[in-house]
């Protein structure tokens, strides 16, 4: 008994290490990385999966087909127009055998026509292609279309703003260039097909990769047509930026007068309860790198889709919602909020609450000016547009500050010194401070144009004056008393300053090192 049980010990010993050897666990196996992973599940869309997807490194395919002479055309068909299908040796998803089958009879036989004594291929089982967990991730990263980029192919094409640009003539049938209507791929291309248009991925596969192809055919200058040229991260670092970028040709205004698309009232006059906003547009180009930011449906004016009492088209989105939703990038307050979370910005408003949809806040006025003048048409886009330009040029963009000797140097805090001596604040060096990092900013120069607007990232709560009230006129000194969303004078001064340096990414004084701000007192 004790030998039967023994050899079966040993038994069990040895199928253990043997399977130890030979079996890698998916912890153990190191994760193979690429911006060219391809997850192929193409049948997904026909019913579930009856083998898990298949890993596809694509540049390690392309790269073992260029040492044999071939190209692209070895795995993607040509349509009649000769562009590349981006899809594995077909044109369309036809039904779930054929395109099975496509994958398996193809690859299969590449990979055996490859394989040699000298000469690695791929695998030609089930199972090695089809992996339960394979060990990879991908490192893929979207390419930004910016300014720059699309600047550079302007140039190329000359000007020919139709080698890229179309629009689907439905009675026509085809696809046709309009200009001066020209937008943004994603307006038509979405993240997946709808009915006859592709979805942005192919189409742009198809549009890209087939102008660089044919470039290359004529030994003319390219661009990339691999994965890893356009989507690896460090690639896109690479990537040649013009600095200095001609406007781009659209038609666009220079100015704007935002406003509800709806009729004057009978007497002609203005139809909404708010002023309308002048709006700079020609400066809003150069600080984003796409229209999309704001026109994020299409190039129509906003109130083409989002009105007063919204409809379909704006996803029934008011227009009063769309320009002052904190959540939307594409709304007005939306983006400049989150201008403020850039350090210089966010040591003062991260404490400064969100703004309130109140019609009577002094606030509304920095972007609802005037009213429209009588005799200006609200539906003459030369009438609002030059009314626009007059409000704007109307507006001061430099941050303003009370006089020198109205500021002081330094003050002392000292009315909790127990423990610890009074702190000295540098108050009017941090004034300065913030000043420089207004200065370069007509976003924040316009928001502080008004002396003392600045000096309430600290002293908020109340209104901008040359002598605003002390902190322990709202702050008891200890917490009983104050109410539940207001701090004990102790927790105002730490949050306050203490946060203002981790906001602004300010590391001396360091928030844990009390002796840097206090001195302690001598004991004894």
């Amino acid at each position: 008994m004790k030998t039967g049980g023994m050899l079966l010990a040993m038994a069990v010993i040895f199928l253990l290490a043997a399977g130890a050897v030979n079996v890698d666990s998916p912890v153990d196996r190191p994760i193979e990385t690429g911006a060219d992973l391809i997850i192929i599940d193409a049948m997904r869309s026909m019913g579930p999966l009856e083998r898990p997807p298949v890993a596809f490194f694509h540049s390690r395919h392309t790269e073992a087909l260029a040492k044999i002479s071939r190209d692209c055309s070895a795995c993607h068909m040509a349509d009649e127009k000769g562009r590349l299908s981006p899809k594995y040796q077909r044109l369309a998803d036809t039904d779930r055998q054929t395109v099975t089958d496509t994958y398996h009879v193809n690859c299969i036989a590449c990979h055996r026509e490859l394989a040699g004594p000298d000469r690695k291929s791929g695998p030609q089982t089930c199972g090695g292609c089809h992996q339960e967990n394979p060990a990879v991730a991908s490192t893929w990263k979207d390419l930004a279309f910016d300014k720059s980029l699309h600047y550079r192919h302007v140039k190329a094409n000359d000007e020919k703003c139709e080698s890229c640009h179309h629009t689907y003539d439905k009675q026509a049938k085809r696809l046709v260039y309009a200009k001066g209507e020209e937008g943004a791929c994603a307006y038509c291309h979405k993240e997946t097909a709808v009915e006859n248009t592709p979805a942005r991925k192919e189409a742009s596969h198809f549009q890209c990769i087939g102008c660089h192809r044919d470039n290359q055919a004529k030994n003319k200058k390219a661009g990339p047509i691999g994965c890893l040229d356009c989507h690896d991260a460090d690639y896109q670092m690479g990537i040649e930026v013009v600095k200095e970028i001609p406007r781009l040709k659209r038609n666009q205004p220079d100015a704007v007068l935002v406003k509800t698309g709806e009729a004057p009232r009978p007497d002609g006059g203005w139809p909404a309860a708010m002023n309308p906003v002048p709006f700079d547009h020609r400066a809003h180009e150069t600080y984003n790198d796409s229209c999309k930011v704001c026109h994020h449906a299409s190039l129509q004016s906003c109130a083409s889709c989002h009105t007063s009492a919204g409809k379909k088209e704006g996803d029934h989105v008011k227009l009063a919602q769309a320009m002052h939703s904190v959540t939307a990038q594409a709304s007005c307050i939306g983006c400049h909020q989150e201008k403020q979370k850039a350090p210089e910005c966010a040591g003062c408003h991260a404490f400064i609450g969100q703004p309130v949809n109140n019609r009577q806040d002094p606030s509304c006025k920095a972007c609802h000016m005037a009213p429209l003048p009588v005799g200006v048409n609200p539906a003459n886009a030369d009438e609002t547009e030059a009314f626009a330009m007059v409000q704007l040029a109307a507006r001061d963009v430099e941050t303003k500050i009370f006089a020198a000797d109205k500021i002081p140097e330094k003050v002392t805090i000292g009315r909790l010194s127990d423990r610890f001596q009074p702190a000295i604040l540098p108050h009017g060096k941090i004034v300065n401070a913030l000043v420089d990092k207004t200065r370069n900013s007509r976003l924040a120069g316009y928001y502080h144009s008004e002396a003392g607007t600045l000096c309430q990232g600290c002293h908020h709560h109340s209104p901008p004056a040359e002598k605003p009230p002390a902190c322990s006129s709202c702050h008891g000194e200890t917490i009983e008393g104050a109410d539940a969303f207001r701090p004990g004078l102790a927790g105002a001064y730490h949050q306050q300053c203490i946060g203002c340096h981790q906001n602004m990414g300010i590391e001396k004084p360091d928030a844990r090192d009390c002796n840097a701000c206090h001195v302690e007192k001598n004991k004894g």
